[in-house]
């Protein structure tokens, strides 16, 4: 069983591309039930943000293995898979863990440090068992994977001064207005994201106004930030009455389109600041080009992140250095876990064919040469066992470990 990590994210994919290969959550189940209905993939964990789509699977055979991953990526893409080959990267085994680690921890997320995406890498290994496509390979990884971002975050500086990208996102748009106090801010999306974008801003002064799909969670939203809900219908009027836009929303397709804007900047005959964090994107990329309009992305937020990341930056050597800690010692543990049952088996074995030997041999033996003969058939099937054991243990979760399992199942007549 080979572990693989197949996927592209912000610096390998460009924004189009990574839109095209976001998974929504309303469509995780049906990929996950894809992925592990495909040859060869055993287990399989999607992680889809704004920054990446990742596939993470337990695999019988490596090659066979990463084509039915890319094969699935291209598919979610509408994309053959020659057009995504230059942008995806593939890790494998014990690098595949390090890349996981190095995910939970931020040090791989657009804004360094960010602690968003350690829920998300939660949440997805979580989906992934609702839908019975994380089995104990990759629940053990997530789970060592959640515990080293919290001991990452814990132990280092690397979060310093930093919370989120809907923090980030927040700053941005005070940067560009010279301040948010006592500006109207339209929040569009009333999910994790909007709800802490709205709060931020709420906190900087903003008024805020939440547009949502579902006004019920608009208003839940707005009335923990003392703000007001408005419908997804009314948003051309909405656009009107405000100095900035945030969204980040999961929708499939623009929700902001070019005419609504136009309309609302010739109403108002004031500029608007839109910053749009979504993947896919929220707002029709047209609408840049409107007079009085700044249009904003991940892009920008990304370049506006890179001028305070210093402090953190100091952290990451020490980040690292946890993370290739926490990478041995799961390798480790993997290794004792995959090799035990069949130790346990051998040893089972070869106890079995001592005693029943040492009963046949020993019926017409006083009592103290029965216990000498015990003594030293155990001593020999002992010092016997000792060198398999080590290298079974050695070798554990390899391809040299599994031809070495395969080998003594065959040799010895074993079913672990």
């Amino acid at each position: 069983m080979s572990l693989v990590v197949l996927g592209l994210h912000h610096r390998s994919a460009p924004l189009e591309l990574l839109e095209r290969t976001t998974v929504a959550p309303e469509r995780l189940p049906k990929v996950l039930a894809d992925l592990v209905g495909r040859e060869d993939v055993r287990e399989a964990v999607v992680l889809s943000t704004c920054n990446r789509t990742e596939v993470y699977a337990a695999v019988e055979r490596f090659h066979p293995g990463v084509g039915h991953l890319r094969d699935a990526l291209s598919g979610l893409a509408f994309a053959a898979p020659e057009e995504l080959a230059d942008h995806l990267y593939t890790y494998h085994d014990t690098a595949a863990v390090a890349h996981l680690f190095t995910v939970a921890a931020g040090l791989d997320s657009a804004l360094l440090g960010e602690s968003e995406i350690l829920g998300q890498v939660r949440r997805a290994w979580e989906v992934a068992a609702e839908e019975g496509a994380s089995g104990p390979t990759l629940g053990q990884l997530f789970r060592h994977a959640v515990e080293v971002g919290k001991r990452v975050r814990h132990e280092t500086g690397i979060g310093r001064r930093v919370t989120s990208l809907s923090s980030a996102a927040v700053a941005l748009a005070g940067d560009r207005l010279g301040g948010l106090d006592g500006r109207r801010v339209l929040v569009v999306g009333a999910g994790t994201m909007g709800e802490r974008i709205a709060s931020v801003a709420a906190s900087r002064g903003a008024h805020v106004v939440v547009a949502n799909r579902t006004v019920h969670r608009a208003r839940e939203v707005a009335g923990q930030v003392g703000g007001t809900a408005v419908g997804l219908l009314s948003l051309p009027a909405a656009l009107a009455e405000v100095d900035a836009v945030l969204t980040s929303t999961g929708s499939s397709t623009p929700l902001i389109e070019l005419a609504d804007v136009e309309a609302a900047v010739g109403s108002r005959q004031a500029p608007i600041l839109v910053v749009d964090v979504a993947v896919p994107r929220d707002v029709d990329p047209a609408v840049s080009t409107v007079d009085g309009v700044t249009l904003l992305d991940m892009d920008d937020l990304r370049a506006f992140v890179d001028a305070g990341l210093a402090a953190r930056r100091r952290e990451v050597g020490r980040a690292r250095d946890l993370i290739d800690e926490e990478v041995a010692r799961y390798r480790e543990a993997a290794t004792a876990r995959s090799a035990a049952p069949l130790v346990v088996a051998l040893r089972q074995r070869a106890e079995e064919l001592r005693a029943s030997e040492v009963n046949r041999l020993g019926r017409n033996l006083s009592p103290a040469e029965q216990d000498l003969l015990d003594a030293l058939s155990r001593s020999l099937v002992a010092k016997l066992l000792h060198e398999p054991t080590v290298r079974l243990k050695d070798a554990g979760g390899t391809a040299r470990g599994e031809r070495l399992a395969e080998a003594t199942r065959e040799l010895f007549d074993l079913d672990d």
